[in-house]
């Protein structure tokens, strides 16, 4: 092996390392094993207060939803009542049916997509969906089918909401500890979820607008330095 090729190796060892030991230390400071909770009569009550708190009348009334992702590399136009959103993204659009997927159709610039091509832009548009809407409306799921609700009793004495989505969606499994202002506004949550190494990351749900029907929904979220932004947010009827 010649010299400027050990240097090389050398190097890429090292930045390695680091990159270990910077992960293990990170690891050891924010992760947080998912915390104990008491299922029944009281957590369905905190999460009823949550609900109500983000006038959840409102957004079951609520017709259109409309938002973008990832810097508008996500579009979605959906019609709750109807039960179909339309997605965009790149040079593609897939018009979904929700309650039966083989019924959408997907593009592909102005070309329709048949076969393979269709069924493989329309799986990815639900799982697009499934967590870009979830951004969106996270508080108004706690009571969706396969969900799993606890209160936690904090350290300082207050009470929270665990959500665990038993099914459903695209990352069964996953956990939500909702913290909640006093009178059940919810503020923040911690992650419990696959895609991330790290339990308990915090992310923030305290940049809300009104929207014309009444519902609240969020204009971006923080998850330490990184800023999830939702776009021009529109929901009416």
């Amino acid at each position: 092996m010649t010299p400027w090729i050990l240097k090389i190796v050398k190097y890429v060892f090292v930045l390695l390392l680091i990159t270990i030991m910077a992960f293990v230390g990170v690891y050891a400071i924010y992760n947080q094993p998912l915390p104990p909770g008491k299922s029944g009569l009281e957590a369905d009550a905190l999460a009823l207060k949550m609900l109500k708190a983000a006038n959840y009348n409102a957004y079951k009334n609520t017709r259109y939803l409309e938002w973008t992702f990832r810097k508008g590399a996500h579009k979605y136009a959906w019609d709750k009542h109807k039960g179909s959103v339309k997605v965009t993204w790149k040079n593609y659009t897939v018009d979904l049916t929700l309650g039966n997927h083989t019924r959408s159709i997907a593009f592909e610039d102005e070309k329709q997509l048949k076969g393979t091509e269709k069924d493989e832009m329309v799986k990815k548009a639900i799982a697009f969906f499934n967590n870009d809407s979830f951004w969106l409306v996270a508080p108004y799921k706690v009571f969706d089918k396969g969900v799993e609700r606890s209160l936690v009793v904090l350290d300082d004495g207050t009470e929270a909401l665990l959500v665990t989505f038993q099914s459903g969606g695209s990352t069964p499994g996953d956990s939500y500890l909702w913290r909640l202002r006093p009178n059940g506004f919810p503020e923040s949550f911690e992650m419990w979820v696959k895609i991330l190494p790290i339990g308990g990351l915090k992310a923030s749900w305290d940049d809300w607008q009104v929207m014309k029907s009444g519902a609240f929904l969020p204009k971006s979220h923080t998850i330490g330095p990184i800023t999830l932004n939702m776009g021009e947010v529109r929901g009416y009827n």
